[in-house]
Formats: structure tokens, C-alpha cells, sequence
């Protein structure tokens, strides 16, 4: 005892002397400052906050890496990002939201209390007070996982599962508000010629063309084709049970006919403007986390191009349902929240259904677009993408559907040409640039010139007249508002490369710009390109001034789309306003009150004068009524007046041309408005020959309710003249066709 005392004796002087050496009382040599380092803990708060940011942002691999060691040695990163997208799947999660509540930290553990809001697209907010727990690992705070980090509810394994309540789409209607699209009990009608008896084989032809309003010879060729055998099976239609039971005969007797009900989203008249209108099917497995959050289920169908898809968010409604907690042998624990569905929306086009199934007709045999507009509104009345395809095959309940085939062809025939597809513009741009002519005041509407068929103002460059090519006689000497009645190509070479050289080098495509062209024509519900115009080269003189005569003509580097040659042709014949072009009149709900609604709209004015617009007409009106039009015959006896103009462009080596038409009508009636139509046939020929036929046919169709006479290369109505399109007997197959054209429009109503 007594050498402990000693000991802490000694401790204690020692200690002593250190103190007073220190504090100078005595030694000899400074001892250095101690420094000392204090670590603090990291911030257990922002370590929790990392975790659930990262979930709102739904990083669930960043999540795992934030648990501690013994957390994901009970579940592996597949299985945890699994439970998480469950969660946001099951219960639609569109967002996260937290709150910290409160943060007890020992030396190795923390828990920090949180309130979470899972924010549902389908029954709103949920909201829980939980806690995580943390433990310390190296310089890190770790998340110590389990299943109440989600909600309290899910301790133990449990899941959430929704059940769901879809309300029904809503209705696409026309103008007049007959149903273009809309849920209904179809009845899918086919044929079986190998079991059609001979004695009835008419009989089921008439029968099938009726209920399908398709023409007989159509469903004739479908059913027996010429050089080739029958198919096994021949789709015919899609048509609701009430037009069914309203057009199907007596069919007891007859064999081979097959039909089957089903419920779907009927397309109706086997579907109408389909890339306009759109279609409804399942929703593409990489855009599923896209519509998650949305409401949606992987399973669901969506509006897949057109309106359907522009307007999902009116035609869906909003989807409902319960939300369950299940234990892990699928039995309902409890009911977290739930949700009524809302009913859909329905929207009201300015399509007119009747038009718009006989414009397709019109183009049927063809690759092109035809776009029709209220001439004094831009209100569509009818767009055609040719070829289309039938929408009511994308539900494969339909036992008709052949879906797969439009993946296999050549054509894209999803691709809407009339909105996207681009294309030199040839002849119907010779208005754009008489416009600048005439505006430069280097041009008068009465000016003249001698239209050789070779001109030779380029060095190295002659080009040719179009009555050149069609071993016709030069059209001699032409005012220029002729020069638009003839479609003058040298009056137009001429035009391009005088403005170029007395300084107004960009004048035809700023006017062109000032037509609309170059931008976007601003139509909201569908996808569309802004075409191209370009300035002529400016740097080199000889490269520019070659540019701008083949902008002048229509060719080079510029390129429009129908619709943009419609809406420019619109603002022709209504006194120079463009207009938007509108595809929709009206979204109303479930009670029929407006939800949104479309005026028309004014985009801007053409940069013409009165005087500029006037002549310009009178050169579009020669077109069709001068005997010296390009169009003239085309358009004999037609009982209205029309304004319009042939364009011809050239489309690439070894390829035939584009063919164009675009006018308008001016036969003030009150109760029918009048249209601007433009129409555009890929690689065919002249626009003479096919673009202004099938304008004629969609504008008798509009005012006479009938389709004039048959084309230059039909057999009859309907029926394609084979050796038409034979290169060799094409010039004799047009005489004759023509003959018989012109014996039929003496038959139609004269012009009032």
C-alpha cells in the first residue's frame, strides 16, 4: 500500500514538472504546440435524403449501392430493384415525396424518421410516418433495409396490387357527327372462294360490295384475281352490328360468305384516314415506364399516331381503381385507397366522312396525298395518305386482322404524305414565282415572250419546254398570265435568272417563304416537316444564278408538302389569308360541354398585291377553262368554276415524275363551302394526266355526289386499264380514253 502511494507520489511531481517547464517556469528548450484533430460524424439527415431522392428519380441500382453490407446480403440488387418497380407499377407512381421528420444518432446507428407521399396517377397521394435505420460503415452512413422503408404496410413481404377500372375511350366523330371510331360490337366479314358455288358467285359478289360498300369489281378482283389463284380466306370488311344487320341480305343459301362478332374500337367504312385519324393498340414495350406514372398498365392500348394519339389525354378519360395490400400468399390485408374512373372525352373533327372515304377511292391505285380545305377557313375536310392501311387490324380479336403485312411490305404506310412527305413542288410553283415577278416590278401581268421549246440562257445549259418532250408544237408567243395557262417553262427560266441578275437574287424565295413555305404550316394535332427553301448561292455567281432558275420552275433544292401546296392554294382563292389548318372542332365531355375547341386561325397574308392576286387567278382559270389549258380537258363540262394549276416535277434519274394539281373552286354556295384541293401522285407522269383527273373526281364527288367520268385509265368505273400503263400503247390508251371522257362530261350538270 505504502509503495502505491510512493508511485502515484512520483506520478503526480512529474506530471508537475512537465507543467511548469511548459509554462517557462523552468527547462531549457520550447517543446512544440500540440494539434489536435477532431473527425466529426457524417450527416446522417443528407445520407437519408440521398436514398429517397434517388428513389423519386426511380435510380433504384444508385439505392442499392446505399444499403450496408448485411442488407444486401439478404437481397440482391435484382431483387430490390425488382420490389421497387413493383411498387411503382402496381401503384402508378408518377412521384415521391418526403418530409424528415426527426434524426437519433448513436456512435454506430441512426434512425431517422421520415413521412413518404406516393403520389398515384390513378388514386392520388399516399401518405405514411415511417423510419429508416442507417449504421455506420467507414466514413458512410448505410441504409439498413427492410420493407416498412416503402410503407409500413409492406413489412413482412407484402405487395400492393391495383384493381383497376379502365372507362371506355371516347368517340372520334366527323363534321356532321357520324362516328368515325368508337367502341361497338363489329362484325368481321369474309369470304371463302373456294366454297363459293358458280350459280351464286354474282350474287355473293353483289352481297359482299354492299355490306363492305366496296365497289363489285373491287371485291370481284379480290375474290377470283385474274392471273393468279384464289386465296384460301379474303378479308372483305369491319362494320358495326346495326350495319350489318341493316345491309346483309338473306345468306342462307349462299356458301363461302364467313362472318364473326367481336367487340373492339370499330374503325368504321374499314377504317378512314388512317394516318390522319390515327389507331388504338398496345402500348410498345419500350415506351411501358413512359406510361406508367401516366396510369396506364403494361397491358393497356393507347392512341398510336394521328388523333388518336394527339388527343389520348381526352379520349382515355382517367383511369380509376383500388389499391390493395396483399400478404405473400395473395391474400388482401387491406385497402390502402382508391378511385372512380372519369369518363373519356370525345372529339368532334372537321373531317367529312363520305368525302374522305371516296377521296381515298380516288387514290387508291396510286402512291400520292390529296388534302381538301375549306377554302376561306383551312378547316380539313379530307387528307388521304396513299397507300393506307385498315386499322381495325391492329386488334388482333379481329378475325380478319393481317396486321403483321404492313410490316413486310415495301411502302411505309404509316408515313402520312400528306403532312410529311416532301417533294419537289415542279409547275404549281410557277404562282409563287410569278408573284415575285410581277411584286419586283421587273414583270407585268401582260409582258410577253416567245415560249421555244429550247432555251439557252444558261451557258452549257440548255433546257427544255414540256411540248418538247411531248413531240407537240412550241406554244409560241404567251403574256405571262399565259405563260401560267401553258406552264411555260422558258417564260419561267427566263423570270429566274433576270430577277438574279438586275440584284433581286432571293426574291422568289422570299416569296415562297411569304406563300408559307420553309416552315411548318402550324397544324397541331399531327406531325409534320417544313419542307425546304433555299436561298441561290450568293458566293459564286454562275452556281447562284443556275439555282434560281431551277427554283423559278419548281425544281432544285426546294421541296413542300400537299399540305402546305393545299393551304397556299386556299389563300389564292379566299383574297391572300393562310390559314392554320385545323383537324379539330371540338373536344366535349361525357355531358356534352365543350372542353376545348378550335377557331380558325390566321397564320398571315400574302405579300402580293390585289392586283398581283387578281391576274394570278385569271391564269389559274385559263388553266381549266382556256382550250389552250394545261388542264382543259380534264375538266370539260365540269358544272363549277375552278382555278387551278398542273405541275409536273421531276423526281430523280430513271424515275417517272411526281404529278400535281392544286386549285380551288368559286361557286358561292351558301350552304357548301367552297374547297382548295391539292393533289400529288408519286412517279407516275404528267399532272395533266393524273393529278388533275383525280382532283376533278374528289371535287364532283364534293358537289355533285357523284364521281364525273371515269379516269383516263379506267376500263369503267373502278376498273384499271392495264395497257394504260404500258409505255408502248400508253399514248393510244389515252386518245381513246379521253374520247370517252369527253362523251361523258357532256352529260354532267352545265355550269350555272
Amino acid at each position: 500500500m505504502q509503495r502505491t502511494f510512493l508511485r502515484r507520489s512520483l506520478i503526480c511531481l512529474t506530471f508537475l514538472a512537465v507543467l511548469l517547464s511548459a509554462c517557462g517556469l523552468g527547462g531549457s528548450a520550447d517543446l512544440p504546440t500540440p494539434q489536435i484533430n477532431i473527425s466529426s460524424a457524417p450527416d446522417v439527415e443528407q445520407a437519408a435524403r440521398a436514398y429517397l431522392d434517388a428513389w423519386n428519380a426511380g435510380n433504384y441500382p444508385a439505392m442499392y449501392t446505399m444499403l450496408d453490407a448485411e442488407s444486401r446480403s439478404r437481397i440482391s440488387e435484382e431483387d430490390f430493384v425488382a420490389r421497387y418497380a413493383d411498387v411503382a407499377t402496381q401503384a402508378n407512381l408518377f412521384r415521391v415525396d418526403y418530409e424528415i421528420l426527426q434524426a437519433l444518432t448513436n456512435p454506430q446507428t441512426a434512425q431517422v424518421g421520415y413521412r413518404v407521399t406516393l403520389n398515384s396517377a390513378v388514386i392520388g397521394p399516399i401518405s405514411r410516418d415511417t423510419a429508416m435505420d442507417l449504421s455506420l460503415e467507414g466514413a458512410n452512413w448505410r441504409v439498413r433495409w427492410d420493407e416498412r422503408i416503402i410503407l409500413p404496410e409492406l413489412a413482412g413481404g407484402n405487395t400492393l396490387s391495383m384493381q383497376r377500372a379502365v372507362p371506355t375511350r371516347g368517340l372520334i366523330y366527323d363534321r356532321n357527327g357520324d362516328v368515325i371510331a368508337g367502341g361497338t360490337t363489329a362484325v368481321a366479314v369474309g369470304a371463302l372462294p373456294s366454297l363459293i358455288q358458280e350459280e351464286h358467285a354474282n350474287r355473293v359478289i353483289s352481297e359482299l360490295a354492299r355490306v363492305s360498300r366496296r365497289p363489285v369489281s373491287e371485291i370481284s378482283r379480290l375474290l377470283f384475281p385474274e392471273n393468279s389463284e384464289a386465296p384460301f380466306y379474303v378479308p372483305i370488311a369491319e362494320v358495326s352490328e346495326d350495319e350489318f344487320q341493316a345491309r346483309a341480305g338473306d345468306w342462307g343459301e349462299l356458301s363461302g360468305i364467313r362472318f364473326e362478332y367481336y367487340d373492339t374500337r370499330l374503325y368504321y367504312n374499314s377504317g378512314l384516314a388512317p394516318q390522319t385519324v390515327g389507331y388504338y393498340a398496345s402500348i410498345p414495350a419500350e415506351q411501358v415506364p413512359e406510361y406508367i406514372p401516366r396510369g396506364y398498365h403494361s397491358d393497356d392500348r393507347i392512341g398510336r399516331l394521328g388523333l388518336e394519339a394527339w388527343g389520348e389525354e381526352y379520349l382515355a378519360g382517367k383511369r380509376g381503381g383500388s389499391l390493395y395490400v396483399l400478404n405473400p400468399a395473395g391474400e388482401v390485408v387491406t385497402k390502402l385507397a382508391e378511385s372512380a374512373a372519369q369518363p373519356a372525352d370525345s372529339i368532334y373533327t372537321t373531317l367529312d366522312a363520305e368525302l374522305q372515304r371516296r377521296a381515298q377511292e380516288a387514290i387508291k391505285d396510286f402512291r400520292g396525298a390529296i388534302v381538301v380545305l375549306e377554302r376561306d377557313t383551312g378547316k380539313i375536310l379530307a387528307m388521304v395518305s396513299s397507300p393506307g392501311f385498315n386499322q381495325n387490324w391492329a386488334d388482333f380479336n379481329d378475325p380478319n386482322s393481317e396486321w403483321n403485312s404492313y410490316f413486310t411490305g415495301g411502302d411505309d404506310v404509316f408515313f402520312n404524305r400528306a403532312t410529311q412527305g416532301q417533294y419537289p413542288p415542279g409547275s404549281i410553283f410557277k404562282l409563287i414565282t410569278y408573284s415575285a415577278a410581277v411584286e419586283s416590278g421587273q414583270f407585268t401581268p401582260d409582258q410577253t415572250l416567245d415560249c421555244v421549246q429550247e432555251w439557252h440562257g444558261l451557258p452549257g445549259q440548255p433546257l427544255i419546254d414540256w411540248t418538247l418532250d411531248k413531240d407537240l408544237p412550241a406554244s409560241g408567243t404567251l403574256t405571262l398570265i399565259e405563260g401560267i395557262m401553258r406552264s411555260c417553262n422558258p417564260w419561267f427560266y427566263q423570270i429566274g435568272m433576270d430577277l438574279y441578275n438586275a440584284g433581286f437574287k432571293n426574291a422568289v424565295a422570299e416569296m415562297a417563304r411569304g406563300f408559307g413555305l420553309g416552315s411548318p404550316t402550324g397544324i397541331q394535332t399531327l406531325n409534320e416537316v417544313a419542307g425546304s427553301v433555299v436561298d441561290p448561292e450568293a458566293a459564286d455567281e454562275e452556281l447562284g444564278r443556275s439555282q434560281a432558275v431551277q427554283q423559278a420552275f419548281g425544281q432544285g433544292t426546294t421541296l413542300i408538302t400537299p399540305l402546305q401546296a393545299a393551304v397556299y392554294t386556299a389563300a389564292i382563292g379566299n383574297g391572300g389569308t393562310l390559314y392554320v389548318p385545323s383537324l379539330v372542332e371540338r373536344v366535349v365531355n361525357a355531358n356534352g360541354d365543350e372542353v376545348l375547341s378550335f377557331a380558325p386561325e390566321v397564320k398571315g397574308t400574302l405579300p402580293i398585291s390585289e392586283t398581283t392576286l387578281e391576274t394570278m387567278r385569271e391564269g389559274m382559270r385559263m388553266v381549266v377553262a382556256n382550250s389552250r389549258g394545261t388542264a382543259y380537258r380534264r375538266f370539260t363540262g365540269f358544272g363549277f368554276p375552278v382555278y387551278g394549276k398542273t405541275g409536273t416535277a421531276t423526281a430523280g434519274t430513271g424515275l417517272l415524275p411526281h404529278a400535281w394539281f392544286v386549285g380551288y373552286t368559286d361557286a358561292g354556295r351558301e350552304n357548301q363551302p367552297d374547297i382548295a384541293i391539292a393533289v400529288l401522285v408519286e412517279n407516275v407522269g404528267d399532272g395533266s394526266d393524273f393529278a388533275a383527273p383525280i382532283f376533278r373526281r374528289v371535287a364532283s364527288y364534293y358537289f355533285l355526289n357523284s364521281p364525273g367520268p371515269n379516269y383516263p385509265w379506267e376500263l369503267e368505273f373502278g376498273v384499271v386499264n392495264p395497257i394504260f400503263f404500258s409505255a408502248a400503247l400508253q399514248a393510244e390508251a389515252t386518245a381513246t380514253a379521253e374520247a370517252l371522257a369527253t362523251q361523258q362530261a357532256a352529260e354532267e350538270t352545265p355550269e350555272p
